[in-house]
Protein backbone atom coordinates (compact mmCIF):
# COMPACT_ATOMS: atom_id res chain seq x y z
CA UNK A 1 0.00 0.00 0.00
CA UNK A 2 1.41 3.38 -0.98
CA UNK A 3 1.79 6.24 1.38
CA UNK A 4 -0.66 8.23 -0.74
CA UNK A 5 -3.40 5.78 0.14
CA UNK A 6 -2.56 6.15 3.84
CA UNK A 7 -3.17 9.87 3.91
CA UNK A 8 -6.52 10.88 5.37
CA UNK A 9 -9.01 12.93 3.51
CA UNK A 10 -9.19 16.52 4.81
CA UNK A 11 -12.95 16.14 5.22
CA UNK A 12 -12.64 13.02 7.39
CA UNK A 13 -12.45 13.44 11.17
CA UNK A 14 -11.49 10.88 13.79
CA UNK A 15 -14.19 10.29 16.41
CA UNK A 16 -13.47 9.27 20.02
CA UNK A 17 -15.82 7.78 22.59
CA UNK A 18 -16.82 10.41 25.18
CA UNK A 19 -15.35 10.02 28.66
CA UNK A 20 -18.21 9.32 31.06
CA UNK A 21 -18.71 11.72 33.97
CA UNK A 22 -18.02 9.90 37.23
CA UNK A 23 -20.11 11.25 40.10
CA UNK A 24 -18.86 10.56 43.59
CA UNK A 25 -21.67 8.77 45.41
CA UNK A 26 -21.84 9.72 49.07
CA UNK A 27 -24.24 8.75 51.86
CA UNK A 28 -26.92 11.21 52.81
CA UNK A 29 -25.65 13.92 55.17
CA UNK A 30 -22.00 12.89 54.76
CA UNK A 31 -21.14 16.08 52.91
CA UNK A 32 -21.69 18.22 56.01
CA UNK A 33 -18.80 16.46 57.72
CA UNK A 34 -16.16 17.47 55.16
CA UNK A 35 -17.57 20.34 53.10
CA UNK A 36 -15.19 23.30 53.15
CA UNK A 37 -15.85 27.02 52.84
CA UNK A 38 -14.37 28.34 49.57
CA UNK A 39 -11.78 25.55 49.29
CA UNK A 40 -10.27 26.53 52.63
CA UNK A 41 -9.43 24.25 55.54
CA UNK A 42 -12.45 25.55 57.45
CA UNK A 43 -15.12 22.88 57.33
CA UNK A 44 -18.79 23.69 57.74
CA UNK A 45 -19.13 20.99 60.42
CA UNK A 46 -16.37 22.43 62.60
CA UNK A 47 -17.68 25.97 62.19
CA UNK A 48 -21.21 24.91 63.14
CA UNK A 49 -19.91 23.33 66.36
CA UNK A 50 -17.49 26.20 67.03
CA UNK A 51 -20.05 29.03 67.07
CA UNK A 52 -22.28 27.87 69.99
CA UNK A 53 -19.23 26.69 71.94
CA UNK A 54 -17.36 29.98 71.61
CA UNK A 55 -20.50 31.89 72.63
CA UNK A 56 -20.86 29.77 75.76
CA UNK A 57 -17.14 30.11 76.55
CA UNK A 58 -17.38 33.89 76.18
CA UNK A 59 -20.32 33.87 78.58
CA UNK A 60 -18.23 31.93 81.11
CA UNK A 61 -15.34 34.35 80.68
CA UNK A 62 -17.59 37.37 81.19
CA UNK A 63 -18.93 35.80 84.41
CA UNK A 64 -15.55 34.42 85.45
CA UNK A 65 -14.65 36.95 88.18
CA UNK A 66 -18.06 36.90 89.81
CA UNK A 67 -18.15 33.10 89.60
CA UNK A 68 -14.77 32.75 91.32
CA UNK A 69 -15.82 35.22 94.01
CA UNK A 70 -19.04 33.28 94.59
CA UNK A 71 -17.20 29.96 94.80
CA UNK A 72 -14.68 31.38 97.27
CA UNK A 73 -17.44 32.88 99.42
CA UNK A 74 -19.41 29.64 99.55
CA UNK A 75 -16.34 27.45 100.09
CA UNK A 76 -18.20 24.67 98.27
CA UNK A 77 -16.01 22.02 96.59
CA UNK A 78 -18.96 20.43 94.82
CA UNK A 79 -19.90 23.63 93.01
CA UNK A 80 -16.24 24.29 92.22
CA UNK A 81 -15.93 20.78 90.77
CA UNK A 82 -18.92 21.24 88.48
CA UNK A 83 -17.66 24.65 87.39
CA UNK A 84 -14.16 23.36 86.58
CA UNK A 85 -15.59 20.44 84.59
CA UNK A 86 -17.93 22.66 82.56
CA UNK A 87 -15.24 25.29 81.96
CA UNK A 88 -12.72 22.64 80.87
CA UNK A 89 -15.16 21.07 78.41
CA UNK A 90 -15.98 24.49 76.93
CA UNK A 91 -12.28 25.30 76.44
CA UNK A 92 -11.46 21.92 74.87
CA UNK A 93 -14.49 22.16 72.57
CA UNK A 94 -13.30 25.50 71.22
CA UNK A 95 -9.71 24.27 70.98
CA UNK A 96 -10.74 21.20 69.01
CA UNK A 97 -12.65 23.30 66.49
CA UNK A 98 -9.78 25.77 66.10
CA UNK A 99 -7.25 22.99 65.49
CA UNK A 100 -9.57 21.23 63.06
CA UNK A 101 -10.02 24.44 61.11
CA UNK A 102 -6.26 25.07 61.12
CA UNK A 103 -4.69 21.74 60.20
CA UNK A 104 -5.10 19.97 56.87
CA UNK A 105 -7.37 17.00 57.62
CA UNK A 106 -6.47 15.36 54.30
CA UNK A 107 -2.91 14.57 55.46
CA UNK A 108 -2.16 11.90 58.03
CA UNK A 109 -0.76 14.23 60.71
CA UNK A 110 -3.76 16.56 60.55
CA UNK A 111 -6.18 13.64 60.55
CA UNK A 112 -4.59 12.07 63.64
CA UNK A 113 -4.49 15.41 65.49
CA UNK A 114 -8.16 16.02 64.75
CA UNK A 115 -9.20 12.57 65.98
CA UNK A 116 -7.11 12.81 69.15
CA UNK A 117 -8.84 16.07 70.03
CA UNK A 118 -12.24 14.46 69.38
CA UNK A 119 -11.26 11.67 71.78
CA UNK A 120 -9.97 14.12 74.40
CA UNK A 121 -13.19 16.09 74.26
CA UNK A 122 -15.28 12.93 74.54
CA UNK A 123 -13.17 11.92 77.54
CA UNK A 124 -13.98 15.10 79.46
CA UNK A 125 -17.65 15.00 78.45
CA UNK A 126 -18.04 11.42 79.65
CA UNK A 127 -16.21 12.17 82.91
CA UNK A 128 -18.62 15.04 83.52
CA UNK A 129 -21.62 12.84 82.74
CA UNK A 130 -20.52 10.15 85.15
CA UNK A 131 -19.71 12.68 87.86
CA UNK A 132 -23.22 14.17 87.66
CA UNK A 133 -24.85 10.75 87.97
CA UNK A 134 -22.64 9.48 90.79
CA UNK A 135 -22.88 12.70 92.81
CA UNK A 136 -26.63 12.53 92.48
CA UNK A 137 -27.27 8.90 93.27
CA UNK A 138 -24.44 7.48 95.35
CA UNK A 139 -22.53 10.21 97.09
CA UNK A 140 -25.19 12.71 98.08
CA UNK A 141 -24.65 11.99 101.78
CA UNK A 142 -20.86 11.91 101.47
CA UNK A 143 -20.35 15.20 99.69
CA UNK A 144 -17.00 16.06 101.26
CA UNK A 145 -13.77 16.96 99.52
CA UNK A 146 -12.50 13.44 100.07
CA UNK A 147 -15.57 11.80 98.54
CA UNK A 148 -15.49 14.26 95.63
CA UNK A 149 -11.89 13.28 94.92
CA UNK A 150 -12.83 9.61 95.01
CA UNK A 151 -15.73 10.19 92.63
CA UNK A 152 -13.49 12.08 90.20
CA UNK A 153 -10.86 9.34 90.30
CA UNK A 154 -13.47 6.70 89.50
CA UNK A 155 -15.20 8.72 86.77
CA UNK A 156 -11.99 9.78 85.08
CA UNK A 157 -10.69 6.21 85.18
CA UNK A 158 -13.88 4.90 83.54
CA UNK A 159 -13.79 7.71 80.98
CA UNK A 160 -10.13 6.94 80.26
CA UNK A 161 -10.86 3.26 79.63
CA UNK A 162 -13.74 4.23 77.35
CA UNK A 163 -11.67 6.78 75.41
CA UNK A 164 -8.68 4.47 75.00
CA UNK A 165 -10.94 1.72 73.65
CA UNK A 166 -12.63 4.18 71.30
CA UNK A 167 -9.24 5.52 70.20
CA UNK A 168 -7.91 2.06 69.33
CA UNK A 169 -11.03 1.26 67.32
CA UNK A 170 -10.89 4.67 65.65
CA UNK A 171 -7.22 4.75 64.65
CA UNK A 172 -6.51 1.09 63.88
CA UNK A 173 -9.59 0.11 61.88
CA UNK A 174 -11.13 1.41 58.66
CA UNK A 175 -14.62 2.89 58.67
CA UNK A 176 -15.74 3.12 55.00
CA UNK A 177 -18.83 5.26 55.60
CA UNK A 178 -16.63 7.89 57.24
CA UNK A 179 -14.05 7.88 54.44
CA UNK A 180 -14.94 10.48 51.83
CA UNK A 181 -13.70 12.32 48.75
CA UNK A 182 -14.58 15.92 48.12
CA UNK A 183 -17.05 16.21 45.24
CA UNK A 184 -15.26 19.33 43.96
CA UNK A 185 -11.61 19.62 43.06
CA UNK A 186 -9.22 22.11 44.60
CA UNK A 187 -7.86 25.03 42.55
CA UNK A 188 -4.88 22.89 41.50
CA UNK A 189 -7.18 20.14 40.23
CA UNK A 190 -6.68 17.54 42.96
CA UNK A 191 -9.41 15.74 44.88
CA UNK A 192 -9.25 15.87 48.67
CA UNK A 193 -9.60 12.63 50.62
CA UNK A 194 -11.06 12.78 54.12
CA UNK A 195 -10.85 10.18 56.87
CA UNK A 196 -13.63 11.42 59.12
CA UNK A 197 -14.10 10.80 62.83
CA UNK A 198 -16.18 7.61 63.10
CA UNK A 199 -16.88 7.52 66.87
CA UNK A 200 -14.98 4.22 67.18
CA UNK A 201 -17.26 2.45 64.71
CA UNK A 202 -20.97 1.84 64.66
CA UNK A 203 -20.94 -1.25 66.88
CA UNK A 204 -19.03 0.62 69.57
CA UNK A 205 -21.26 3.69 69.24
CA UNK A 206 -24.43 1.59 69.40
CA UNK A 207 -23.24 -0.33 72.48
CA UNK A 208 -22.15 2.73 74.45
CA UNK A 209 -25.22 4.77 73.48
CA UNK A 210 -27.61 1.98 74.40
CA UNK A 211 -25.91 1.44 77.77
CA UNK A 212 -26.16 5.14 78.52
CA UNK A 213 -29.82 5.10 77.52
CA UNK A 214 -30.45 2.16 79.88
CA UNK A 215 -28.73 3.92 82.80
CA UNK A 216 -30.65 7.16 82.37
CA UNK A 217 -33.92 5.28 81.90
CA UNK A 218 -33.43 3.43 85.18
CA UNK A 219 -32.72 6.72 86.97
CA UNK A 220 -35.94 8.22 85.58
CA UNK A 221 -38.03 5.22 86.66
CA UNK A 222 -36.58 4.85 90.19
CA UNK A 223 -38.73 7.53 91.90
CA UNK A 224 -41.89 5.71 90.78
CA UNK A 225 -40.86 2.38 92.32
CA UNK A 226 -40.67 1.11 95.89
CA UNK A 227 -36.92 1.64 95.80
CA UNK A 228 -37.54 5.30 96.60
CA UNK A 229 -38.37 4.20 100.16
CA UNK A 230 -35.09 2.34 100.52
CA UNK A 231 -32.63 4.63 98.80
CA UNK A 232 -31.97 8.33 99.05
CA UNK A 233 -32.92 9.57 95.59
CA UNK A 234 -32.69 13.09 94.16
CA UNK A 235 -35.97 14.95 94.47
CA UNK A 236 -35.59 17.78 91.96
CA UNK A 237 -37.62 17.55 88.78
CA UNK A 238 -34.90 19.39 86.88
CA UNK A 239 -32.47 16.55 87.52
CA UNK A 240 -34.89 14.05 85.99
CA UNK A 241 -35.55 16.32 83.01
CA UNK A 242 -31.80 16.35 82.49
CA UNK A 243 -31.73 12.53 82.56
CA UNK A 244 -34.72 12.36 80.20
CA UNK A 245 -33.01 14.57 77.63
CA UNK A 246 -29.84 12.47 77.67
CA UNK A 247 -31.82 9.23 77.56
CA UNK A 248 -33.65 10.45 74.44
CA UNK A 249 -30.41 11.60 72.84
CA UNK A 250 -28.65 8.29 73.50
CA UNK A 251 -31.58 6.22 72.27
CA UNK A 252 -31.70 8.21 69.03
CA UNK A 253 -27.96 7.78 68.54
CA UNK A 254 -28.14 4.05 69.28
CA UNK A 255 -30.89 3.49 66.71
CA UNK A 256 -29.12 5.61 64.09
CA UNK A 257 -25.79 3.80 64.55
CA UNK A 258 -27.48 0.40 64.35
CA UNK A 259 -29.25 1.34 61.11
CA UNK A 260 -26.02 2.70 59.65
CA UNK A 261 -24.27 -0.55 60.52
CA UNK A 262 -27.04 -2.34 58.60
CA UNK A 263 -26.20 -0.15 55.55
CA UNK A 264 -29.10 2.28 55.85
CA UNK A 265 -26.92 5.22 54.92
CA UNK A 266 -29.71 7.74 55.46
CA UNK A 267 -29.35 7.13 59.20
CA UNK A 268 -26.06 9.05 59.07
CA UNK A 269 -28.27 12.15 59.30
CA UNK A 270 -29.44 10.96 62.71
CA UNK A 271 -25.87 10.48 63.89
CA UNK A 272 -24.96 13.96 62.66
CA UNK A 273 -27.88 15.54 64.54
CA UNK A 274 -27.31 13.69 67.82
CA UNK A 275 -23.55 14.30 67.66
CA UNK A 276 -24.07 18.00 67.04
CA UNK A 277 -26.52 18.32 69.92
CA UNK A 278 -24.28 16.43 72.33
CA UNK A 279 -21.13 18.41 71.56
CA UNK A 280 -22.89 21.78 71.67
CA UNK A 281 -25.57 21.66 74.38
CA UNK A 282 -24.36 19.13 76.97
CA UNK A 283 -22.04 21.40 78.98
CA UNK A 284 -24.44 24.38 78.82
CA UNK A 285 -27.14 21.98 80.03
CA UNK A 286 -25.03 20.90 83.01
CA UNK A 287 -24.35 24.55 83.82
CA UNK A 288 -28.04 25.45 83.63
CA UNK A 289 -29.25 22.48 85.71
CA UNK A 290 -26.60 22.47 88.45
CA UNK A 291 -24.96 25.91 88.57
CA UNK A 292 -27.41 28.51 87.28
CA UNK A 293 -29.37 28.98 90.52
CA UNK A 294 -26.18 29.03 92.55
CA UNK A 295 -24.55 31.82 90.54
CA UNK A 296 -27.82 33.71 90.06
CA UNK A 297 -28.54 34.05 93.79
CA UNK A 298 -27.68 37.44 95.26
CA UNK A 299 -26.43 36.38 98.66
CA UNK A 300 -22.89 35.01 98.90
CA UNK A 301 -22.73 34.30 102.62
CA UNK A 302 -25.12 31.35 102.52
CA UNK A 303 -24.44 28.10 104.31
CA UNK A 304 -24.61 25.18 101.91
CA UNK A 305 -25.35 22.35 104.26
CA UNK A 306 -28.23 19.93 104.38
CA UNK A 307 -27.55 19.40 108.06
CA UNK A 308 -28.31 21.58 111.07
CA UNK A 309 -25.67 24.28 111.39
CA UNK A 310 -23.51 24.15 114.45
CA UNK A 311 -19.91 24.82 115.26
CA UNK A 312 -19.04 21.12 115.13
CA UNK A 313 -19.94 20.76 111.45
CA UNK A 314 -16.83 20.44 109.33
CA UNK A 315 -16.46 22.87 106.45
CA UNK A 316 -15.73 19.81 104.34
CA UNK A 317 -19.34 18.65 104.58
CA UNK A 318 -21.24 20.58 101.91
CA UNK A 319 -24.28 19.94 99.81
CA UNK A 320 -25.03 18.98 96.24
CA UNK A 321 -26.45 21.46 93.73
CA UNK A 322 -29.90 19.86 93.83
CA UNK A 323 -29.99 18.38 97.32
CA UNK A 324 -32.44 20.84 98.88
CA UNK A 325 -36.13 21.14 98.48
CA UNK A 326 -36.23 24.76 99.63
CA UNK A 327 -39.47 26.66 99.24
CA UNK A 328 -41.71 24.89 96.81
CA UNK A 329 -43.71 26.75 94.20
CA UNK A 330 -46.23 25.07 91.97
CA UNK A 331 -44.58 26.32 88.81
CA UNK A 332 -41.01 25.69 89.97
CA UNK A 333 -39.16 23.20 87.82
CA UNK A 334 -36.84 22.56 90.77
CA UNK A 335 -39.60 21.19 92.98
CA UNK A 336 -39.46 17.51 93.98
CA UNK A 337 -40.70 14.93 91.54
CA UNK A 338 -42.47 13.35 94.51
CA UNK A 339 -43.34 14.95 97.82
CA UNK A 340 -43.17 12.25 100.45
CA UNK A 341 -40.18 13.86 102.13
CA UNK A 342 -38.34 17.14 102.36
CA UNK A 343 -34.88 16.03 101.36
CA UNK A 344 -33.58 13.03 99.50
CA UNK A 345 -30.72 12.44 101.89
CA UNK A 346 -32.47 11.39 105.06
CA UNK A 347 -36.22 10.89 105.29
CA UNK A 348 -36.37 10.50 109.04
CA UNK A 349 -34.44 13.73 109.57
CA UNK A 350 -37.17 15.64 107.74
CA UNK A 351 -39.90 13.85 109.67
CA UNK A 352 -38.35 14.51 113.06
CA UNK A 353 -37.67 18.17 112.26
CA UNK A 354 -41.32 19.02 113.02
CA UNK A 355 -41.32 17.35 116.44
CA UNK A 356 -38.05 18.67 117.82
CA UNK A 357 -36.97 22.12 118.86
CA UNK A 358 -34.21 23.55 116.69
CA UNK A 359 -31.69 25.35 118.82
CA UNK A 360 -29.15 26.13 116.15
CA UNK A 361 -29.41 28.97 113.62
CA UNK A 362 -31.50 28.23 110.52
CA UNK A 363 -29.83 27.70 107.17
CA UNK A 364 -30.80 28.70 103.70
CA UNK A 365 -31.63 26.34 100.89
CA UNK A 366 -29.46 26.79 97.81
CA UNK A 367 -32.46 26.53 95.50
CA UNK A 368 -34.68 28.86 97.44
CA UNK A 369 -34.97 32.59 97.19
CA UNK A 370 -32.33 34.61 99.06
CA UNK A 371 -34.78 35.60 101.81
CA UNK A 372 -36.41 32.19 102.15
CA UNK A 373 -35.49 30.23 105.24
CA UNK A 374 -35.51 26.47 104.95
Amino acid sequence: MSTDNMTMSPNRTTSYAPIPFVKIETPECQWILYAEINHSRIRVWDLAIFLPNILFLLYLLVKFRSAIAKLQASNSPIFATFYVLVFSVACISVLRCVVSMTVDATVEAGDVADKILWLLLRFFLLATELSVVIFGLAFGHLDSRTSIQRVLIVTFLIALIYSVTQGVLELRYEHPVFTAKSDSSTPNGTIKNFNLFAHGGMIFLFTSSFLNFAVYSVIIVLPFTRLRERFQLPTKRLFYYYCLMLATLNLSQALASLLLYLDYHESLCGIDVTTYLYFTIFHPLVYWVFLWNFFASVSTGVHFSYKQQDDSVDDDQLSLPYSHSGSINKDDDNQPIFSYDNTHFDVHVAQSAHSTTITSPPTMSINSEPNTIS
